[in-house]
Order: structure tokens, then sequence, then C-alpha cells
């Protein structure tokens, strides 16, 4: 029987489950794609777009149709069996608490763990409901309980660093170091095509979703080990052929829908001159400041230039100094290697004069929601300075550069890399939203506690959360994903895919085992373990990461009093009422 005394609380409850999923939208989706749009392997509505797809396919075709709303079994349901509602206003307030948390996480620019969030405010919603004691702080294993959140800020970023440090030294010394890397990419690439592939179907069967694996252990190996070697097969027949003639061949004239023509691409003939004269290979480490430009661009500041270590480097400062010159200019400011970046061509143009409900501006403003949040420089908003990243130049500056041919070929990796990432992380993690608003939902409409703790998800919550999700990344993920990427490392296609893959073999490991881990911390350490290998200790920005590791230790605690203390105040509340 429906709790209509109630409605006021699941129309709280939607408000705050829909602000919920825009915030693990806006904060959560942007390690998937952060990598890929700072090492400019797609741009940033190029990302949005798949980040859309992929995050909304997976919420609403693979998400798991009985959603643990308690996360990871911390509070003891049956405690409540004797007053559901109780139940209810607890998921609301735990609820509140996350979403209010995350949106100032995401303000800030602070990645966190979307999982610990709504973990802390079930945590903080049982102590003030049912005391300390209904609260599993240590579990019966490894996957349960409150200690688990201590042991992923240990076991996620520190398994996600070995296996990308692993990849990405294989990649580094059988690729990028040795004589003609385009050619040697050539062998490799199709390899980890198969390997990812592998991946992919071994996370489906694995971590499961909305549909039930009917397979034994050795049927399963099977099917992963024949996935990976037919796409890799694949990729030999149809797109090698076409990175051949567009690498080694500088084919100008071939485009990306060419891709499908396969082997047929081998019979064209020579290559015509290109007549605009542009290089066809992109430049990955464009506007990044190397060693020598940086010592340069120090010396003209000081106002001694040749004391630079690099002529060449800084002759070009002094020619763009001469260029550009003002009388009233700043040396400093002018001189910058980062001014050497192409300017972001913006979507939106100026606003138009006029009234707020004249024709223009109404259709204005119209453009400005929808593309506000895609029309971000996030690229070069990764190398400015701030409180938060610190000098991001010097920090490139002690990064290697590799061949960018070589990496041309990665960035087709990366990208699918990042989308299986995308898919993956909308099947699971948007039940931090909707696990708990199922829950709200079930006691409202039967007026009793969900079963073993568990709630069905009908598939219009999941419809639900999924499109608030894709509202979240595509209108607020710009400002997760400048902080991460490029101010964390110097990024481009080869170590951006080394860290994906790290990371994505972390998760399915982590799933095999049943150990607690979460996406934001495997990227996180994935994306150390690889600065550390494509350079020094100083091509990592450790303060940077010391900001990241502070908001996942303060996630819990400070979600959870906050929802403690909803909790608290309303079931203690004075009430009155009329007698008669």
């Amino acid at each position: 029987m429906p709790l209509h005394q109630f409605d006021y609380l699941f129309a709280i409850g939607t408000i705050f489950a829909a602000l919920d999923a825009w915030n693990i939208g806006a904060n959560d989706v942007a390690n998937s794609w952060a990598t890929s749009v700072a090492s400019q392997s797609v741009t940033y509505l190029q990302a949005m777009t798949l980040a859309s797809i992929m995050e909304f396919a997976g919420s609403v075709g693979v998400g798991a149709r009985v959603a643990d709303t308690i996360r990871t079994k911390v509070v003891d349901t049956t405690l409540f069996k004797d007053d559901p509602a109780l139940l209810m206003l607890g998921m609301v307030c735990a609820v509140t608490a996350s979403s209010l948390y995350l949106t100032m996480a995401t303000r800030i620019g602070l990645p966190v763990s979307t999982t610990h969030s709504i973990m802390g405010g079930v945590v903080g919603m049982g102590v003030a409901g049912v005391g300390a004691n209904g609260v599993t702080w240590v579990g019966s294993n490894i996957n349960s309980g409150v200690v688990s959140v201590c042991l992923a800020w240990v076991i996620a970023p520190g398994l996600s660093a070995v296996f990308a440090s692993i990849i990405f030294l294989i990649t580094k010394y059988s690729v990028m170091l040795r004589k003609n890397p385009a050619v040697k990419a050539f062998i490799w690439v199709p390899v980890y095509f198969g390997l990812t592939a592998a991946l992919v179907v071994m996370l489906l069967l694995w971590k499961g979703g909305g549909y039930e694996i009917n397979l034994t252990d050795s049927q399963i190996v099977g099917v992963i080990i024949a996935v990976g070697f037919g796409w890799g097969i694949l990729m030999c027949l149809t797109l090698m052929p076409w990175l051949y003639r567009v690498v080694l061949m500088d084919d100008w004239q071939l485009r990306w829908y060419h891709i499908p023509l396969g082997l047929l691409l081998l019979r064209r003939g020579e290559v015509p001159p290109n007549p605009e004269e542009e290089p066809e290979t992109q430049d990955y480490y464009e506007g990044r400041t190397t060693k020598e430009e940086l010592d340069a661009s120090k010396a003209a500041a000081r106002g001694d230039i040749e004391v630079a270590g690099d002529v060449a480097a800084a002759d070009k400062i002094v020619a763009v100094s001469d260029t550009n010159s003002t009388e009233d200019a700043t040396p400093v400011a002018r001189n910058k290697p980062s001014d050497f970046r192409k300017p972001h061509k913006k979507m939106l143009g100026p606003r138009p004069e006029g009234k707020w409900y004249e024709k223009q501006v109404i259709w204005w403003s119209m453009k400005w929601c929808v593309l506000h949040g895609v029309d971000q420089d996030v690229v070069n908003l990764q190398g400015q300075k701030s409180v938060l990243a610190g000098d991001v130049e010097e920090i490139h500056a002690h990064a290697a550069r590799y061949d960018n041919k070589a990496e041309y070929m990665y960035s087709f990796l990366q990208v699918m890399t990042a989308a299986t990432a995308s898919f993956t992380h909308g099947a699971n993690d948007i039940a931090n939203a909707i696990g708990p608003y199922a829950t709200i939902f079930e006691i409202w409409n039967s007026g009793v506690l969900p079963p073993a703790g568990k709630a069905e998800v009908p598939i219009w919550i999941l419809c639900f959360g999924g499109a608030m999700l894709v509202i979240g990344v595509w209108t607020y993920g710009y400002n997760i994903m400048r902080n991460l990427g490029n101010r964390l490392t110097l990024q481009s296609p080869s170590r951006g895919f080394s860290m994906e893959l790290g990371s994505a073999i972390t998760v399915i490991l982590a799933t095999r085992l049943k150990l607690p881990v979460s996406t934001t911390q495997c990227i996180t350490g994935a994306t150390v373990g690889v600065g550390l290998c494509s350079g020094t200790w100083r091509t990592v920005n450790w303060r940077m990461v010391g900001w990241i590791y502070a908001g996942w230790i303060i996630t819990l605690p400070a979600t959870g009093i906050i929802s403690g203390c909803l909790m608290g105040i309303i079931i203690n509340a004075p009430r009155w009422g009329y007698s008669g």
C-alpha cells in the first residue's frame, strides 16, 4: 500500500537522486575520457558525444536490474523491518548528503569516489537511525564493511600503477625508443587491440549486469581468447592497411570512412603531392613546454637570453616576441611557451544585443545551455598554473617526447579503451544514485521493506539515472577533466592508452577477487605510474596527487556527517500537532 503521507519524501529523494546522478556524470565520467582528451586523441566534443552514448547504453542496456541499495553492505537493513519508512528517510538523507558533497567537489574540480560518497551517506544515516552497532565496520571478508574503503586507498591506485607501468614500459622500449617507431607500432597495435577486446569480454562476463551467463569456466576462457584473437585479425584486415597508407605513405586523400575497404587500400597507387602542403600527422606535444624552451623562456624573462641552453629555442621565443611586441606588453607573459598553442575555436559567439525576450537572445541562450559545457578549451586549461595544479609547464618539461606518427596509431587504441571504461562505468556505478532511489521508491510504493535489502529497479529508473548522468557529463564534466590528464603528468596517446588499459585490468582483477576499488582511484594510480616511467619523479604533479588523495580520505566522513546530522535532526525533532 503506497505511503502517500510521505509523498514529500519521495519528491525530495527524486530531486537529490537526480542531482547525485548528475554529479556522477560530471565527476566520475570524466575519469574515463580525461586522458583521451588530454592526449588529443579525441576532441572534447567528440569525447562528450561518445561518453553520452556509452554511459547511457551501459546504464540502461547492461545496468543491473537488482541494485544493492545499501552500498557494500554496511548497514543491517533488518533493523528497519518494523519501520520501513525510517529506512526511506535514511536513504533520502544519504542521497542528499552524497549529492551535496559531490556538487562541492565537482565545483572545485576535485575528482572523488562516488561509490565512497554514497557509502558515507549510508553509514551516517545508519549511525543516526539504528546506532553504531547497526553498521558493519569490519566485514567478514575483504569486500565488505567500512574498512574496505581504507583498503581501496592503497589497493586501487597501487595495482593500477603497476599494470599501467608494465604496459607502458613494453610500449616504450619495444616501440617508442626503437628506430622507425611507427613501423614497430604496426607489430604491436594489433596485439594490443586483441588484448583490449579480450579484456572487454572478460569484464562483461565476470562483472556482469542485467543478464545471466550460462557458461562453464573453460567455455568462458575459450570465448575470451576467441574474441580477442578475432578482433585482432579484424583490425589487421581493416584498420592496419588504412594506417599503413596514412602513416607510412602519407596518403592525404584517405579519410576515416575508407577504413572498411581494408586490404583493397593496398592496391592504391602512388600518393600524389599534397597541394596544401600541410603535415598530416598531428603534433601531440604542441604547446607543451620542453626543457630547452622553458630554460630559454626563463632566461628571456631575466633579460639574459644568451644564457639559454638552446639557442634555437631562444631564437624562437625572440622571434615571437618581436612579431607580437607592443610598447606596454609584458615580456614574461609574451614569452611563455604555452602561447605557441593554436587558439580555441568557440562554438558560441558573443551574446547578441537586445532584451532577454527577443528571438535572437532566446536562441543564443538555448544554445548556451546546450553547448556551454562542451565549448571549453579543456586541453589548454590543463596547462594553466593554479593553486591546485602548481607549475604544470615545469612538470611537462621533464617528460620525454616520442614520435608523433607512432603516437597517432595508439590514439585508436585509446579511444577503444576509453569507450570500454565509459560503458562499464555506466553499467555499474550508476547504482550509486539509483540504488538508494530504488529503495525510496519501493518503500513509498509498497510500504514494506525490500527483501534482503534489495529492490527491483524499474526500467524508467535506469533511464532516469542514465539521462541525468549524461546531462552531468555534458554540462559540467569539463570542471573535473581539466584537473586530470595533463595537470597530473604530460599526456600522449601511448601514455593514455597504457593508463586506461592498466586501470581496466585492475578493475577486472578486483572484480574477480571481489576487492573494493574505485574507477577514480584506478585511473589516478595508473596516471602516476606511467608518469614515473616516462621521465623522472619530477614528471608527476605530486601537489595535485596530494589534493586528490585528500579528497578520497575526506569523502566518507564528510558525507557521513552530513547524512547523520540530517537524519538525527529529523527523527529527534520536536513534533507538534492538534489533539482531538
